[in-house]
């Protein structure tokens, strides 16, 4: 796979010194017109051999194109703020917006290639790391980002040859890392691992490009041209055009049952049992949040449901609770401008608690399969693929020890328009009743087949979903502090054996 990049591949100077202004010029008109179109972020990924050109090539890009609109990112050591989130995390927050371009040296490739060949790891664990690398750049570009990945190749006689050099000139000898020293004597490992993660990882949506890296020259201009060459695609591919694939119908019950319809939705509590057991949970619920196991473990809770169901009412009885430092609640809205530059699931990426900590989502990013599937902000595609994706999302918070609760609150259509009409007659709840809800009554059924595909597809092992009867609030809150507390308790459990 690196035999191109080992032949010695080199440019003169006088031609190098020719071809360099109308590149320059080419970049910076790419740059700006990605700038101006804002379509799609750049997302630059840099690895390869130590000492063959990665630092000097990208400091030569910053030169010849505009810096403000490069962001250069290297991932060295997490942080302690980054080993208590999944390690996702640390790279989410750092994508570039539409619009700009991101260059990441120390990235997942790099991560999981160190780990491998200084043995931290088996081959079992890079497979892993592989199939969660293509996923994640499968949805970027299904999501409009453009990656280009480049692996500057030495081979090992050309990187011995540079040591040595470096080492007898005094001027320069500071040059030489710990990073090379170690990097030689681990060169057959390295290279070998890294052609299994570029055969594996090479996909038309995100291919590799392996440059030499001995001459400068070259180095600079093949680097150049392909970043040309990638750019000048993507603006000139209309996005109208963008292929959608193959969407094929969702299966259909054929006996008209469905999932909510089978919801026993006369259950309910009296005030006195209501009382006990709110109290009895309330207290189960903060011993378990003060419980030294928690250090191990965050808990994300998600807060879907019918308009009018109560997940205001319910979310307030769990934070009730609790230390206000314990806990953090998000509502979720519309996307902001700044929140419509990234992937859609960048804005719940950014709100992942720490281990210890306690986040509540008033809705989620379940908004794509339900809210944006209904009303047609997205297109079939993007939603039938948003299955696949949530999926793989909170399996990462799974493995990062993050217990993910999830609760659709359901109410009938009576009970609806029973408390949508209270709602317009007290002053107090008026804000709570949008012409959008009456709206939304007129698509009781679309959206009920919405929530029985979403159930069906993401209700998982790691995170199941909780279907609450939420026509009798006091049931409802109960209900919801209970299955918090039973899958705290058996996150605990599992990570005892």
């Amino acid at each position: 796979m690196f035999e191109s990049a080992e032949i010695g591949h080199s440019i003169d100077k006088d031609t190098y010194e020719a071809e360099v202004p109308a590149l320059r010029e080419a970049l910076l008109e790419a740059q700006y017109e990605l700038k101006q179109q804002a379509r799609f972020p750049v997302i630059v990924l840099i690895n390869g051999i130590e000492g063959a050109g990665k630092g000097e090539t990208v400091k030569l890009l910053n030169e010849w194109m505009d810096p403000r609109l490069i962001e250069v990112r290297t991932f060295d050591q997490q942080t302690d703020e980054e080993l208590a989130r999944p390690p996702a995390w640390r790279y989410w927050r750092a994508l570039p917006p539409k619009g700009r371009m991101g260059v990441f040296f120390g990235n997942w490739y790099s991560q999981m290639l160190e780990g491998r060949v200084h043995g931290q790891f088996k081959d079992a664990v890079l497979d892993q790391a592989i199939a969660g690398a293509e996923r994640l750049e499968q949805m970027l570009c299904d999501e409009g980002a453009l990656i280009i990945k480049f692996w500057f190749h030495l081979s090992k006689k050309q990187m011995k040859a540079r040591l040595k050099a470096l080492k007898e000139d005094p001027l320069h000898n500071w040059r030489i890392s710990p990073l090379d020293w170690q990097q030689s004597q681990t060169y057959d490992r390295f290279v070998r691992f890294g052609e299994r993660v570029l055969r594996r990882t090479s996909r038309d949506y995100a291919p590799w490009h392996v440059v030499e890296g001995v001459d400068p020259h070259y180095r600079s201009l093949a680097v150049g041209r392909i970043l040309l060459e990638s750019l000048q695609a993507a603006l000139a591919n209309n996005p109208k055009g963008k292929h959608q694939g193959n969407v094929a119908p969702l299966g259909r019950s054929i006996d008209q049952k469905s999932l909510l319809g089978a919801l026993d939705m006369t259950l309910r509590l009296d005030k006195h049992d209501y009382q006990e057991q709110l109290v009895t949970e309330q207290a189960r619920l903060a011993g378990l949040l003060r419980d030294k196991r928690m250090r191990r473990h965050a808990l994300v809770a998600v807060f879907e449901g019918n308009d009018a169901a109560g997940k205001g009412g319910a979310i307030r009885r769990v934070a009730a609770a609790l230390d206000p430092r314990q806990y953090r609640i998000v509502p979720i809205a519309a996307p902001t401008e700044e929140e419509r530059a990234q992937p859609y699931l960048w804005r719940f990426w950014r709100h992942i608690p720490a281990r210890g900590k306690f986040t509540i989502f008033d809705r989620s990013w379940y908004g794509r399969v339900l809210v944006e599937r209904v009303e047609g902000f997205c297109s079939p595609a993007d939603w039938m693929r948003a299955y696949g994706e949530i999926n793989d999302f909170e399996e990462q918070l799974s493995n990062a020890g993050v217990v993910v609760v999830k609760f659709w609150l359901a109410i009938d259509q009576q009970t609806q328009l029973e408390r949508f009409e209270e709602r317009e007659q007290i002053p107090f709840k008026r804000y709570k009743i949008t012409e959008e809800d009456w709206r939304n009554r007129d698509k009781w059924d679309v959206y009920s087949e919405a929530v029985g595909d979403m159930v069906d597809r993401t209700s998982t092992e790691i995170a199941p979903w909780t279907l609450v009867e939420a026509n009798d609030k006091r049931w409802a809150r109960v209900k919801v502090l209970r299955t918090i507390n039973q899958a705290l308790e058996a996150a605990f459990a599992k990570h005892k054996k």
